[in-house]
C-alpha cells in the first residue's frame, strides 16, 4: 500500500527500479503484529510505503473443522443417532449428498492443457438452453445416483429422490444431506420410507462434496465447450455423469468427509 503527500500520485513498490529498492531502510522484524515504514531516499522524499508485518508465531484465525464442537454442522452425530435409533432401527444406514447443477449453452471457461508459449481459443456461447442434473453420491461405498431434468422443482426432486431410493441398497436407510433449496424442504415433497433428509446448514456449500463432483465433471468434460442443441447438453451431461460414476474410487476419493463418516 502507498500513501502519499500533497498531490503526488500513487506508486506501488514493485514499479521502482531493484535500485532503489536496496536503498529501503527497515526496522528489525517484530514480535507483534504492527505497521512498518519504508522510505525511500531522499531524492523522493514524498512518498512513503506502508506494509503490515504479521509475525510468524501469531496463528491466522480459523473455523472449527465441520461437525466438532463450535464448528459448522456440529449436531450432525447427534441426528445421525437419533435417526438409526428411530427410522433405521436395527438397518445399515448409508450417509448421500445430493445437489443440482445448471449445464447449458453459456457455458464455463476452465484452465486447459496447451503448449507453452501458445494462446490457445477458449469458446463461449451467447446461447442460453441449458438442463439441470440432479446428482447424488455415497462417498462411503462409491454409488451415484442422478438424473438430467428440464427444472428445478419439486416434482423434479421427487423423481431424484426415488431414483436415489433405487440404489440404496436392499434393507439399508439412507440419510440425504441437501441444502435448503426450496424443493430440498418443502412439505410438498414426498420422501420415499427409505430415506431421511437432513438439510445443511444455510450458506454452506462447502460441506457438500457433492459441489466438488459438479467441478471435477465440469474441468475434464463439460467446460471450454459449445453445444450445438439441447440434445447435445443432454448427451454431454448424461457423459460427464456417467463417468465418476463408473469409478467408484473416485466419488470415493473426492465425497469422503471425515465429519460425515467418523464411525
Amino acid at each position: 500500500m502507498a500513501t502519499t503527500h500533497g498531490a503526488m500520485p500513487l506508486v506501488n513498490a514493485t514499479m521502482l527500479s531493484r535500485r532503489m529498492r536496496r536503498r529501503f531502510t527497515t526496522a528489525p522484524r517484530p514480535s507483534s503484529a504492527t505497521t512498518l515504514q519504508l522510505f525511500l531516499p531522499k531524492s523522493m522524499p514524498m512518498i512513503a510505503i506502508c506494509m503490515i508485518w504479521l509475525p510468524a508465531s501469531d496463528p491466522r484465525p480459523s473455523l472449527p473443522p465441520a461437525g466438532s464442537r463450535g464448528g459448522p454442522f456440529h449436531n450432525f452425530p447427534a441426528r445421525l443417532a437419533a435417526i438409526a435409533a428411530g427410522e433405521a432401527a436395527g438397518k445399515p444406514v448409508e450417509i448421500w449428498f445430493a445437489d443440482e447443477a445448471r449445464i447449458g449453452q453459456k457455458n464455463k471457461i476452465t484452465r486447459r492443457w496447451a503448449r507453452r508459449g501458445s494462446r490457445p481459443s477458449a469458446p463461449r456461447d451467447l446461447r442460453t438452453a441449458s438442463a439441470y442434473l440432479f446428482g447424488a453420491i455415497c462417498p462411503a461405498h462409491g454409488k451415484g445416483a442422478g438424473l438430467v431434468l428440464p427444472r428445478c422443482t419439486t416434482e423434479a426432486m421427487t423423481l431424484h429422490l426415488a431414483e436415489i431410493a433405487a440404489a440404496v441398497a436392499p434393507g439399508a436407510h439412507a440419510v440425504v444431506l441437501v441444502d435448503k433449496a426450496g424443493w430440498h424442504v418443502t412439505p410438498k415433497l414426498p420422501v420415499p420410507p427409505n430415506i431421511t433428509l437432513i438439510a445443511l446448514p444455510a450458506k454452506s456449500p462447502e460441506l457438500n462434496p457433492t459441489e466438488n463432483i459438479w467441478q471435477f465433471m465440469r474441468e475434464n468434460w463439460i467446460s471450454n465447450r459449445i453445444f450445438t442443441s439441447h440434445r447435445d447438453i443432454l448427451d454431454h451431461c448424461c457423459f460427464a455423469w456417467n463417468k465418476p460414476v463408473a469409478q467408484p474410487w473416485t466419488i470415493t476419493s473426492i465425497g469422503m468427509r471425515a465429519w460425515a463418516h467418523r464411525s
